[in-house]
């Protein structure tokens, strides 16, 4: 009975997230639906990432996919990150919401994207970063100096698709 109730939340959540016109309601539903960590809304989330144009409800969802945890987001969180990137003012709150997800996923095709932010001169962003390396490749740093004499950090960490 208790994945009766479950399933029946979980199908308002996403009828809620795809259809209600209040954007409070949207964002409600997505930190919901982050909560619940059903890794069954992990496509629509990124479906629902890519389509939803209030800025809040978008950095729930990302904040959502990130609780879940499941690498299948990565690529779609990415996408935002280089979004945020290409913009010239670009939000450093949105930008924290992006790596504590990507750091939640621990997936390794995320560091090369994460990297540019170690040379941040936010402190706050490089922290981040740091941490976010020592989540998805604890040895990182011996990588790095191991490696650094030959390639660049981008190099280091390019995963191979």
């Amino acid at each position: 009975m208790a994945w009766q109730k479950a399933n029946e939340k979980y199908n308002q959540l996403i009828k809620q997230l795809f259809h209600n016109a209040d954007w409070h309601k949207r964002a409600d539903a997505a930190r919901e639906l982050g909560i619940m960590k059903d890794a069954r809304s992990v496509n629509l989330l990124c479906r629902a990432l890519r389509s939803e144009e209030e800025f809040m409800v978008q950095n729930r969802i990302i904040e959502a996919l990130g609780r879940i945890g499941d690498s299948r987001a990565t690529m779609r969180i990415i996408e935002i990150l280089e979004e945020e990137a290409d913009k010239h003012l670009s939000d450093k709150f949105r930008i924290i919401f992006i790596i504590e997800a990507l750091s939640n996923l621990k997936d390794k095709r995320a560091l090369v994207y994460i990297a540019p932010f170690l040379n941040s001169p936010d402190e706050e962003l490089k922290t981040l970063a740091e941490n976010a390396f020592d989540t998805i490749e604890p040895d990182w740093r011996l990588i790095m100096e191991r490696e650094l004499k030959r390639k660049s950090v981008e190099e280091i960490f390019k995963i191979k698709f």
